[in-house]
């Protein structure tokens, strides 16, 4: 079975002409079967109502409601969390993603033996400035985790099961998933697909937060890949580092003191070694505190979702399967 996985927020408008797009191609595919959820990501325009109908109306079709706009990334990871395909697709509902291209998707994912494919819109329809910081960060982030892609922020991904089901996905990871999924050794490759322009709806990313937000991430992305497993290593290297600039400096209030006549008590940068060494210090002790936070998290059950579920929608049809 084949999964696939739409968030959706405030897009009433273009949900209905999307299920008829997505239908019309997964009706011609009778090599596999699908399901199709769709994450309502607390929409307030009415959107959970059409999503309401068009489950009623198709068996393959389950909807899971938030009870608040937990983000896009927690709603891919609910879908995740529910889906039951061996393959599953993720893509946007305000239909810039063309549904046209799951076919080839899956095709490159079974025929190339890989475990992610992204999507490459090579011709974007956006804005030139939102197109510009996009390349860029794309460009920063491979060089960051070593995976050569274009277009981290395409939603239109094909992922094995086995990839997704074990991540921790949280504030805006989604569009690193093929980043932190080759750090475990997952095969990714990357498929050139058609982007659309938004002809209904607005836009829900401002340019100047979605800049924010990313380089916050890639910051997290970078800490993540080098020293998830081994904090210590971060901490302590930065904590050395500033004890021995300390030592450095006592040495050298020492040196003032026997050789210049330079006063301790009146020599501030005294103050400033001890400041120096303690800091180290401090980041020393973070260091540790992290590695035991480390091995108590992969120790512990990970049964707690960061979203609530207001409700979910499937036939009973959908069920048995």
């Amino acid at each position: 079975m084949v999964s696939l996985v739409i968030p959706v927020y405030n897009e009433k408008d273009n949900i209905e002409e999307l299920h008829e797009e997505i239908s019309d191609v997964i009706d011609k595919m009778q090599n596999f079967d699908f399901e199709i959820i769709y994450v309502d990501d607390g929409s307030y325009d009415g959107s959970y109502e059409t999503l309401k109908k068009i489950a009623f109306s198709d068996s393959r079709v389950k909807v899971i409601r938030f009870k608040k706009n937990f983000g896009q990334t927690i709603a891919i990871r609910a879908g995740f969390d529910h889906a039951k395909g061996h393959i599953i697709i993720t893509m946007d509902s305000d239909r810039q993603n063309d549904p046209k291209d799951i076919p080839t998707l899956l095709d490159k994912l079974i025929n190339e033996n890989l475990d992610i494919v992204s999507g490459w819109r090579k011709e974007r329809k956006d804005k030139f400035i939102r197109v510009f910081f996009s390349n860029m960060a794309n460009k920063i982030i491979s060089i960051i985790s070593g995976v050569k892609l274009h277009d981290y922020g395409c939603t239109l991904k094909a992922y094995r099961r086995e990839i997704v089901e074990n991540l921790e996905l949280f504030g805006d990871m989604h569009r690193f998933i093929p980043a932190v999924a080759s750090f475990y050794g997952a095969r990714v490759g990357e498929l050139v697909v058609n982007h659309r322009p938004r002809l209904k709806g607005k836009s829900k990313y401002g340019l100047l937060s979605r800049v924010f937000k990313t380089i916050v991430d890639m910051v997290f992305l970078k800490f993540f890949l080098s020293f998830q497993t081994r904090p210590m290593r971060f901490f302590g290297y930065i904590g050395v580092f500033i004890i021995l600039v300390g030592i450095i400096i006592s040495l050298f209030v020492l040196y003032q003191k026997y050789f210049l006549g330079v006063w301790v008590h009146r020599n501030p940068l005294f103050i400033i070694s001890i400041f120096f060494v303690i800091s180290g210090l401090h980041f020393i002790m973070t260091g540790i505190i992290a590695e035991i936070l480390i091995r108590v998290y992969f120790s512990s059950d990970q049964r707690r979702k960061p979203y609530f579920i207001q409700e979910i929608l499937e036939s009973k049809e959908t069920q048995k399967h």
